[in-house]
């Protein structure tokens, strides 16, 4: 299968778009840590990665993780590496703060530093451990899920914006950094993709809003997990220090609606 032998660590991933990628990676032959804060949950996304790993020898385990703590990432990527004996995948998909957010005047300074803190520094402290195993394992890829708003803002989310841009910057300096113990790192920039949870209710006026802000289609969890898929493979050996809007060609086109 295509992530034979690859060790991954998918954080934020007991719900949404991690949980698509980590039961995806293993689908595709990974071993997978799952990592989050619900312990329930993340039990309930093991089972399902273990299930669809089983034809492929992919398998899962969970470590809960509160990834605002720089001891908390330093130890959720050793204890991958205690379970499955290295790490050559990193996805970094936790995010938060956009509840908390604003447009600069009216920003809170804790806000904005805890919306930094978990979207780009625990990435950051995430790497910086993972980056040794990957050396040692003589191989690597990073994938960090970004947002088209790293790019394109909309109005009111300053903190965020600037979160998702500073792993924008971030991506390509791994990458250049790296490229010598071939350990790549890219970044993949949704755009709106459609959650169970928060979109259960979706009224027509709003999904055709939404539909606006695309060329082809509203986006899936499933959508982001294949690309995932790919830049965590050695079918991507040739991509590093990209950035791939996953936006339905919305990035391509002008006048469409932002949201």
């Amino acid at each position: 299968m295509r992530l034979t032998g690859e060790i991954a660590l998918v954080t934020g991933s007991t719900a949404g778009i991690g949980r698509a990628i980590a039961v995806e990676l293993a689908a595709q032959g990974a071993r997978v840590v799952v990592t989050g804060r619900d312990e329930e949950r993340g039990e309930a996304v093991t089972a399902a990665a273990r299930k669809a790993g089983e034809p492929t020898g992919g398998d899962a385990e969970f470590i809960a993780a509160e990834l605002g703590d720089e001891p908390a990432c330093a130890g959720v990527v050793q204890g991958a590496a205690a379970l499955f004996g290295g790490l050559t995948v990193l996805v970094n998909n936790a995010a938060g703060g956009a509840g908390h957010d604003g447009p600069v005047g009216e920003l809170d300074t804790a806000a904005w530093e805890a919306t930094l803190r978990v979207n780009l520094t625990a990435p950051m402290w995430l790497c910086r451990a993972a980056v040794p195993l990957m050396i040692d394992a003589g191989h690597g890829s990073i994938v960090n899920i970004s947002s088209r708003q790293g790019e394109r803002a909309s109005a009111g989310l300053a903190a965020y914006i600037a979160s998702k841009g500073g792993l924008n910057a971030l991506t390509r300096s791994i990458a250049v950094d790296y490229a010598i113990h071939h350990i790549r790192c890219n970044t993949i920039s949704p755009g709106y993709v459609l959650n169970d949870r928060r979109d259960a209710d979706l009224t027509d006026e709003r999904r055709a809003r939404l539909e606006g802000m695309h060329l082809t289609r509203l986006g899936r969890a499933a959508d982001v997990a294949s690309a995932a898929v790919y830049l965590a493979s050695r079918e991507s050996e040739l991509v590093t220090g990209v950035n791939l809007p996953l936006d339905g060609g919305s990035s391509a086109a002008r006048g469409l609606v932002l949201g």
